[in-house]
């Protein structure tokens, strides 16, 4: 990502934080309207990326259109192959569907969110996931697989063992 940007970015970020903090919705309304000029002023240009679009997505207050932002943050995601924001976006996008009562769509996300969570460093993200689809009922834990040993071809075994031997004999 282009490194202006992505300062700019993260200063509007840190000033809608600001504006939330001190709950001052005009300065809130102004550095979002900004970060939406930003978002669509880079789309589909090789300044595109999926912070910009999750950044916007986090500070949306319709539950609805956040999860359309996110949805353009993840294809975003999806097109650079970033696991990091793969997880991340589908994480989020997974808990505003819990909020809309939309279980199953929500655990699909948490799902994917969960595969890609295990290329990324961040564990807290990953206990994050986890802790979310254990709550919703989810068994995500891998069994082990046993190894099995290796059955010799049928040219390869000389003598019939004498169980088997004895069931044949029935």
């Amino acid at each position: 990502m282009n490194t202006k940007i992505y300062k700019h970015v993260h200063s509007l970020a840190k000033d809608l934080m600001q504006a939330v903090h001190r709950k001052n919705q005009i300065r809130f309304d102004e550095c979002y309207a900004e970060l939406k000029k930003v978002c669509e002023d880079n789309e589909s240009s090789d300044k595109d990326h999926p912070v910009q679009w999750e950044t916007l997505a986090d500070f949306t207050d319709d539950l609805e259109l956040a999860i359309s932002i996110y949805d353009k943050a993840l294809v975003k995601a999806e097109a650079i192959n970033s696991k990091d924001f793969l997880s991340s976006i589908a994480f989020s996008i997974a808990s505003l569907q819990i909020e809309l009562g939309d279980k199953a769509s929500a655990i699909e996300h948490l799902k994917n969110a969960k595969i890609n969570s295990n290329k990324i460093a961040d564990k807290d993200l990953k206990a994050e996931i986890s802790d979310l689809l254990e709550e919703l009922g989810v068994v995500t834990e891998v069994a082990e697989i046993v190894e099995v040993p290796e059955v010799p071809e049928v040219a390869e075994v000389k003598e019939v063992p004498k169980k088997l031997k004895e069931w044949k004999d029935l």
